[in-house]
């Protein structure tokens, strides 16, 4: 094996062990590890992979200590900060909020200087003025660490702003002092934002400019979440969000722009060789257009390979393929490690090592070049299949008819055009204009395609959680399913696959349950399973913003936990805190009954739930305890649909938002039995959890849903008094994530570790 390849993969296992570290080593560990990295490299050759893996440990850990140290204080958090920076990356304007990265320059407290620095993450919610890339501007600011939510299948937004240099989120204070000082007079993001400007002042169709934006210049501001489930459902998001082939196709645009200049002026072929400075000129397009994306790692990625090969022609030396890929590998380790951390790491890297194992040059011109096309888009549909499903949860069954339309339509006719139009709008802008327009109605007619091969049957394909070990087999399988011809068994790498695709499943038996009280911040969703049914019970908040925590919390975890048919979906009451994600739980499951406390306040349509209906799924009982027919007791939160969940070892009872005021009913109808897991009521607020309540119910276990430092307080330090002189234990979603109850039918009830805890990373807190 070449030495850059060898190297570059010993690296990158000495960077990956480090992100499965529940916590990161010390200094004195780390310097222990690069000075052993350095004597194996030094005086023993055939070791030096090995000195790659140890300086590849030392490495990450160092920058990932950094990171972390970086971060805000937890002692300063929910302090406000006068903070002066500049807007990095491009600001996005939505109808509640403008959001914005802001590089931070200088920072006090209190009128005093703190060591802040890094990138922010912030929303101006109030009067946000226009907000321009690369001006800086001094706020005031709210600020906290990084968290996120922790939900089976949900995403890390932990990791993410790891890796993205977030060091704190917040939100701009209203503030007499908050000022513009000024901007750069230019910066790529400026650049990129004056060119999404041009190409929407000339494509009317603002559909239409939002997705030549993305295309053109890697700017998604424009597009809708339902732009982003086309392109799931089609497999071709990486084209979206500029793939490394659209850098290719601009590092060629830079080699006929040499051969034109060589062409009109062929004396410079005697100063100047022509084949050093094709390479020049494509590795100049492809620094410009890169620059232009943004910089995602698959622009970078395409990037360093070009700059490799054009190095390679320059000093009249070859490179294989495999070489480039790998030390592109390694300059982006060794510049960010934790660039390991990105989907698109994976999924860039993988998928062209896929390609130049698995795909053999067949000859030249068209017949060879339309089945490399074919045959490359299966060997990307099948090989990243894997990885896809770790990363998001879903994959496309349709996306490798999908890409073969898509990639030679987006790569060769709308990117070429666009680029073509960008060109002009510095060159000539009047002749842009019907260029971008052209460019806009390609973009419409593809998307028009991709739209209704969205609706195919598999466009949308889930399964449960994959395990990795069922991943790392799955790879392998896809690697021996495409090995060079003349290979025998090649069909045997399918089996490989089984784990991934029939992942052993573990049902309730019968009079069992299981329980999941997810982390859906200040909100409240529960999932309950028996053996062959499953319920919803609130769906957590909807948000002006548009997030939706049924379609980014709830219908994930349904999906990672192998639950692929809903029966009922109970929303206690209208609270946009439980009732908000119910319109996305119920368009994912349209089968599901529907009930709520609130029926005639749901903004879909819903049966009235009351005290007295019950039912039975596979030997456990389910009963409404409130609200009571024609109940006039208390407001919105007294009406909340309370649920009984009785199994052969144990009970759950669930509470929405219920005060005190109907806590005496709901005891009086809980009747005999043990005594039920509890849902703490309202969160823990004040007006709920009274102490006749805790005392008649003297639940084993109380479980509170509530926001990490929310605004409310929830739940009250006084609450928490009442169930502790009651010795109820009680667990947060807040501080351990989603938390996991399973009640067998013979044995009492147990709990989980919450899902913060069950997989403990170091940048997770």
């Amino acid at each position: 094996m070449p030495t850059a390849v060898s190297g570059a993969l010993a690296l990158l296992g000495g960077v990956l062990l480090v992100q499965w570290l529940p916590g990161l080593p010390p200094n004195w560990c780390l310097g222990l590890l690069l000075l052993s990295a350095v004597l194996l490299a030094w005086r023993l050759p055939r070791w030096r992979w090995l000195a790659w893996l140890l300086a590849g440990i030392a490495w990450a850990a160092w920058r990932g200590a950094a990171a972390m140290d970086a971060r805000l204080p937890r002692a300063l958090e929910d302090r406000d900060f006068a903070v002066t920076g500049t807007i990095a990356g491009l600001p996005q304007v939505r109808s509640d909020a403008s959001r914005f990265d802001l590089r931070v320059d200088q920072a006090t407290l209190d009128g005093k200087p703190i060591a802040l620095g890094g990138r922010l993450a912030l929303a101006w919610y109030e009067q946000a003025p226009p907000l321009q890339p690369c001006t800086r501007w001094r706020l005031l600011l709210r600020l906290k660490r990084p968290r996120g939510l922790r939900n089976p299948g949900g995403a890390d937004s932990e990791r993410s702003a790891l890796e993205r240099g977030i060091v704190a989120t917040g939100y701009v204070r209203e503030d007499a002092g908050n000022l513009r000082l000024g901007g750069s007079r230019w910066c790529v993001e400026g650049v990129r934002d004056a060119v999404a400007r041009g190409i929407a002042a000339r494509v009317h169709d603002r559909h239409d400019a939002a997705l030549l934006q993305a295309f053109a210049v890697g700017d998604t501001r424009g597009l809708q979440q339902h732009d982003w489930d086309v392109a799931q459902a089609n497999g071709v998001s990486h084209l979206i969000a500029i793939s490394g082939f659209h850098v290719g196709v601009a590092a060629v645009f830079g080699v006929w722009l040499a051969m034109s200049v060589y062409g009109l002026w062929p004396p410079l072929g005697l100063r100047l060789p022509r084949p050093q400075a094709q390479a020049a000129a494509a590795l100049l397009a492809a620094g410009i257009y890169s620059a232009l994306a943004g910089f995602g790692l698959p622009t970078v990625r395409t990037l360093l390979m070009i700059a490799v090969v054009a190095l390679a022609r320059c000093s009249r030396r070859g490179s294989s393929g495999a070489q480039s890929l790998a030390l592109a590998m390694l300059a982006i380790l060794l510049v960010d490690p934790l660039a390991v951390l990105a989907a698109g790491f994976w999924l860039s890297f993988i998928g062209v090592a896929f390609l130049m194992l698995c795909l053999q040059a067949r000859g030249h011109g068209l017949r060879a070049f339309l089945h490399e096309l074919s045959a490359g888009q299966m060997v990307m549909t099948v090989a990243l299949l894997p990885l896809t499903l770790w990363f998001f949860g879903q994959a496309s069954l349709v996306g490798a008819l999908s890409n073969l339309v898509a990639v030679p339509m987006v790569s060769f006719v709308i990117v070429p055009c666009a680029l073509l139009g960008m060109l002009l709008l510095w060159l000539c802008p009047p002749l842009a204009t019907p260029v971008l327009w052209l460019a806009g109605k390609q973009a419409h007619a593809q998307w028009w395609l991709l739209e209704r091969m969205a609706r195919w049957p598999g466009a949308h394909w889930y399964l449960p959680a994959v395990q990795p070990w069922a991943l790392l087999l799955a790879l392998l399988g896809a690697l021996w399913l495409f090995l060079p011809r003349g290979v025998p068994l090649r069909w045997l790498g399918a089996l490989l696959f089984l784990p991934l695709l029939l992942p052993p499943r573990q049902l309730p038996a019968e009079g069992a349950f299981q329980a999941w009280v997810l982390d859906v911040g200040q909100g409240l969703s529960v999932l309950l399973r028996t053996r062959g049914h499953a319920l919803v019970y609130d769906a957590g908040a909807r948000y002006p913003s548009g997030f939706d925590l049924g379609a980014a919390a709830v219908v994930p975890s349904l999906h990672a936990l192998g639950i692929a048919r809903v029966d009922m979906l109970m929303i206690s009451h209208d609270d946009n805190d439980h009732a908000g994600g119910a319109e996305a739980v119920a368009d994912a499951f349209p089968q599901a009954e529907r009930y709520s406390g609130e029926a005639a306040r749901m903004s879909i349509p819903m049966r009235q739930c009351l005290a007295g209906q019950s039912w039975q799924w596979d030997g456990v009982r389910f009963r409404v305890l409130s609200p009571r027919p024609g109940q006039t007791v208390g407001k919105g939160n007294d009406h909340s649909c309370v649920l009984l969940v009785e199994g052969g070892g144990g009970r759950l009872l669930l509470t929405g938002d219920m005060s005190m005021k109907v806590e005496p009913q709901v005891v009086a109808a809980l009747g005999p039995g043990l005594p039920p897991v509890l849902l703490v009521p309202h969160h823990g607020s004040k007006s709920s959890s009274s102490m006749f309540f805790i005392s008649a119910v003297h639940a084993p276990l109380a479980v509170v849903s509530a926001g990490w430092h929310n605004r409310f307080g929830h739940p009250r330090a006084d609450v928490l008094a009442r169930y502790a002189a009651a010795r109820v234990p009680v667990v947060n979603t807040a501080v351990q994530g989603a938390i996991a109850l399973d009640f067998p039918a013979d044995a009492a009830a147990r709990r989980e570790p919450g899902w913060r805890l069950r997989q403990p990373r170091y940048w997770r807190e």
